[in-house]
């Protein structure tokens, strides 16, 4: 939602921003690892109860996903094999940080917690998931209210503000209604004749 409304109106600023960082000859594949170890970071963080740092740990990977993007975008550098990665990255930095959350909830006797940590990691590899399977069918997809912005901003705000149960709540209520939002899409879809 938030990535269809703002689309890539912030490339020319992310690229002023990037040709002061960093050199033209770098590398979007470069920024997509940085951010994955970002996330790695910020799950360790999440695992020893650091909350702040993990919230800002997620902010600074967020960074680096759009610097990738810019990169790719900007320097001609837009490849397959980069979107392959990225896409793959994304989905291991989503499972990661969820990971991190269900194992803290654990070891802290937390059953509840953990069960809607659960629930919330798969409505979170159901709508990516979905996207790719209607791709497959020709069915662009990419509408829905809690796409990985929205997931990672809500992440953001509970690592911060340490109210991560809420959080979850929210999450797994808005992923799963968005997974049910995919497969109506794409139901219509399939179901008008083709021209």
């Amino acid at each position: 939602m938030i990535g269809n409304k703002i689309g890539h109106r912030l490339d020319p600023y992310l690229y002023y921003v990037l040709k002061k960082i960093s050199p033209k000859r770098c590398n979007p594949n470069f920024f997509t690892l940085l951010g994955f170890f970002a996330t790695l970071f910020a799950s360790l963080l999440i695992l020893n109860g650091y909350w702040l740092l993990a919230g800002l740990a997620i902010i600074l990977s967020g960074l680096f996903d759009l610097f990738d993007g810019v990169a790719a975008r900007k320097l001609g550098k837009v490849t397959a094999l980069g979107s392959f990665l990225d896409s793959v990255l994304d989905r291991y930095s989503d499972l990661l940080l969820l990971l991190a959350i269900l194992v803290y909830y654990l070891k802290r006797g937390e059953s509840d917690i953990v069960v809607l940590t659960s629930f919330v990691s798969m409505g979170t590899i159901l709508i990516p998931y979905i996207r790719a399977k209607a791709e497959a069918l020709q069915v662009p997809c990419n509408i829905g209210l809690m796409e990985r912005a929205e997931r990672i901003i809500l992440l953001v705000i509970g690592a911060l503000l340490n109210c991560m149960e809420p959080i979850l709540w929210v999450l797994a209520i808005l992923t799963h209604f968005t997974v049910f939002q995919r497969i109506y899409y794409v139901w219509k879809k399939l179901r008008m004749p083709r021209a």
